[in-house]
């Protein structure tokens, strides 16, 4: 896991698992401008396409006024990458303060096969 944090003038992971961002997307950017700080030995053309290869899902936790986190997006990436931007699809969005599935952005049932998962179980189409 990888956290991208809000806010922060220095993208470092602070524990090796998370960064945090304002929605799934920003954190995407996040997670692909990172490696970016290494300098001129790395390039967005190498990055964006690993991290296109190496996540499926990206999950954004919300901060409840009372201070409980609770998910509110998931996003899946897809493997193909347009103009330097990830092909990726909101698995689950939180809508009226409900986190709701969305049947348009299925992520790749195989995989999820592979790891013991029924994707139409999680999405509720069980």
């Amino acid at each position: 896991m990888l956290t991208v944090r809000l806010g922060e003038d220095v993208l470092e992971p602070t524990n090796g698992s998370t960064r945090h961002g304002c929605t799934t997307s920003d954190a995407v950017v996040k997670i692909c401008t990172l490696p970016l700080l290494a300098g001129e030995n790395i390039s967005a053309a190498f990055v964006v396409p690993t991290v296109a290869a190496c996540i499926d899902l990206v999950v954004h936790c919300v901060r409840l006024p009372d201070g409980r986190r609770r998910v509110g997006q998931i996003l899946s990436l897809g493997r193909r990458v347009e103009n330097g931007i990830i092909e990726s699809g909101m698995v689950f969005d939180t809508l009226d303060g409900r986190l709701t599935p969305s049947a348009s952005a299925m992520p790749s049932p195989e995989k999820f096969a592979a790891a013991g998962f029924s994707v139409a179980a999680l999405m509720g189409d069980s």
